[in-house]
Order: structure tokens, then C-alpha cells, then sequence
């Protein structure tokens, strides 16, 4: 027996998998399509390990799916396989609902007829584990309680309404089928192999190489950061006790103001790799005009998954991203392999009006 995991090659799916065999020694099954954001550099350390197979595939393939399902005796899959960046997603909504949509469509339907045909000792310990977003729940204001697994979906921007549309496949497919399927909604993951599109390793790339530190808006937007070991430790927990039929939210209970990260990840910098003429990082930060319907807050209750399964994270946002910018200082090289090709076509395409010329 074995598990599969869709988007094994990404920043969250990555941790996953190392985190999964350092913990187990039940080998799993990596399914990838190696899209900009994929990268097996993430998994250099597993090179000859026979409990990691992997293998560069599409999710929507129904026939591929199907037949790893059941040459390696699958009993859970656990599907971060998605279009991630909301900007992306603003300039080319498409491509959102191709993978995250159909894509989780096909997916549900090789892992029902895998279940179906599984004994029933086996149908009843499958789980299909689907690893979604906090984005689902809309914006919350100032002074509204975080978001809990019953808050109504109001997705905003089409990468938030793709996910939302996956989620809704994999309660159907639960609800119409019986397979058992459980949904887990994330804060703002952050920490290392994190592709530079996002905030944190955006600043934190730029800014050693000098250049501006663009902060959409007045960087009042609120998030909940979730440093992404304690999401993965999350997950294995779901995997191994969560109810089928049910949601969890995985929150790292730290609301931040994307400013206020921004400044702690130039304190950090200051610290541990201060500027040659020791003024600090922070006065590289520049205001860029807001994105379309950027959301002004989230933030994720995470009591029920403490509650059910005793989960809550171990890190701080200061520990965390302390460990993150250290591992990001120690693995330059993985730096500047990512931040070649689409990295900085997407980056010159989102922000060069806005940035001067370097």
C-alpha cells in the first residue's frame, strides 16, 4: 500500500513529502506536471530513495491517474496539484479552471473507480485528502470573527473561485458517492522551497539583490501565516484520523499586515545579512497600485482541528520566519536556479511599470 501525491513538486506539496518520509516509511507516489512553480530541485535530498516514486504527469489525465491508483495499491491520495497565484489568475483565469477544476473533476473520478473496486476493509480506511485555501471564504472586515469550516464560500478573485469550484466537487463527490473525501482550508503558508511570486520569498529575494520591495496598496491587507512544517504536520494528522465527509481549517493563528511582514522579514535580513552600508532593508519597500478585489483580511479558526485531532501549530510568526529567512540565506544556489526564466518573465509582465529600471 501506498499513498499519492498530486503536486509533490511545489512548495507545499514538496514539504509534504519530505516531511512524509522522514515520519514514515510507507513510500508514496509523486505526481507532478512540472509547471513553472514545480521543481524537483525540492526533492534532491530523496535522489535513490526507493520509498519516493515520481513521476512527471498531468492530474487531468484520467488514464495516468488511474493506472498509478492501482499499480501501487493506493489507500489515500492527498491533492495540492493547483494553479496558485492570484495574479496569475487575474491575467489568465483559464488556466485555474483547467487544473483546479477539471483537473480535481478527473482526479475524483479515477480515485472513485479505484475506491469502488478496492475490498471493503480498504474502501473504508481510503481517504481522499483535498488541500484547499482560506481564499474560498471571501474577505473578511476589521472586526468580523475568523472563518470556520461552516462560514459561507465567497470566492473574489477567479484563483479563489477555481479552488472554491474544486471543493465543492470533491463535498459532491462525497455526498452522491460516498467516497470518502476531507477537505482542509489553509492561512498564508510561507517558509522554505516557496516560490518568489509570493510576498515573503519576493521581498526577501529581492532585497538581497538591492532592488525594491513592492507592496501592493497601502499593505494594510491582514493574513493569518501558517509556517508551512506546521501545515504539513496538519495534514498527517488528517491523513491519519480525520473524518471522512468532514473540513478542517489549518490556521497559524498570526494575523499580520503585509506590511508588518514585510518590516520583520527586513529586521531579520538587518540582523543575519545586514546591507554593506549598514542602512536597513526596510528602505527598500515601495507602495505599487493594488491588484483588482485584493481582499482586505483573512483570518482562519482553527479550534476544530485542534479540538478533533489535537493538531495546533508549534511555530510563532517570529520563529518561523526566522527559520525561513535562515534557510533561504543557506540555499542561495536554490535561489537563483528558480528566479531564471518564468520567474522573471512573470515578474517584469506583473510589476515592471511599476518598478524603476535596475
Amino acid at each position: 500500500m501506498t499513498i499519492l501525491v498530486t503536486g509533490g513538486a511545489g512548495f507545499i506539496g514538496s514539504n509534504f513529502v519530505l516531511d512524509w518520509l522522514a515520519c514514515h516509511d510507507e513510500p508514496l507516489v509523486n505526481l507532478d506536471a512540472l509547471t513553472y512553480a514545480g521543481n524537483l530541485e525540492n526533492l534532491a535530498s530523496l535522489e535513490g530513495d526507493p520509498r519516493h516514486v515520481f513521476v512527471h504527469g498531468d492530474i487531468a489525465d484520467r488514464d495516468l491517474v488511474r493506472s498509478l491508483l492501482e499499480r501501487h495499491r493506493v489507500r489515500a491520495v492527498v491533492h495540492f496539484a493547483a494553479e496558485s497565484h492570484v495574479d496569475r489568475s487575474i491575467h489568465g483565469p483559464e488556466a485555474f479552471a483547467r487544473t483546479n477544476v477539471l483537473g480535481t473533476l478527473r482526479l475524483l473520478e479515477a480515485a472513485r473507480a479505484h475506491w469502488e473496486g478496492l475490498p471493503e476493509t480498504e474502501r473504508s480506511a481510503f481517504r481522499f485528502v483535498n488541500v484547499s485555501t482560506d481564499e474560498v471564504y471571501g474577505s473578511l472586515g476589521p472586526d468580523d470573527p475568523p472563518f470556520t469550516e461552516t462560514t459561507p464560500y465567497a470566492p473574489n478573485s477567479p484563483y479563489a473561485a477555481s479552488k472554491a469550484g474544486a471543493d465543492h466537487f470533491v463535498r459532491a463527490f462525497h455526498h452522491t458517492y460516498g467516497l470518502p473525501t476531507i477537505t482542509t482550508n489553509c492561512s498564508n503558508n510561507y517558509g522554505p522551497y516557496q516560490f518568489p511570486e509570493k510576498l515573503i520569498p519576493l521581498c526577501l529575494t529581492r532585497a538581497l539583490a538591492g532592488e525594491p520591495l513592492p507592496i501592493y496598496g497601502d499593505g494594510q491587507q491582514v493574513r493569518d501565516w501558517l509556517y508551512v512544517g506546521d501545515h504539513t504536520a496538519a495534514l498527517r494528522r488528517v491523513l491519519e484520523a480525520g473524518r471522512a465527509g468532514q473540513t478542517y481549517n489549518i490556521g497559524g493563528w498570526n494575523e499580520r499586515t503585509n506590511l508588518e511582514v514585510v518590516h520583520t522579514l527586513c529586521r531579520w535580513l538587518d540582523a543575519l545579512a545586514p546591507r554593506a552600508d549598514g542602512r536597513s532593508y526596510a528602505e527598500q519597500i515601495i507602495f505599487v497600485t493594488d491588484r483588482p478585489g485584493h481582499d482586505r483580511r483573512y483570518a482562519i479558526d482553527a479550534r476544530k482541528i485542534e479540538r478533533e485531532l489535537g493538531w495546533r501549530p508549534a511555530e510563532t510568526f517570529d520563529t518561523g520566519i526566522e527559520k525561513t529567512v535562515r534557510w533561504y540565506l543557506t540555499h542561495r544556489d536554490w535561489v537563483e536556479h528558480v528566479t531564471s526564466g518564468a520567474y522573471r518573465e512573470w515578474l517584469s509582465r506583473h510589476y515592471g511599470a511599476a518598478l524603476p529600471a535596475q
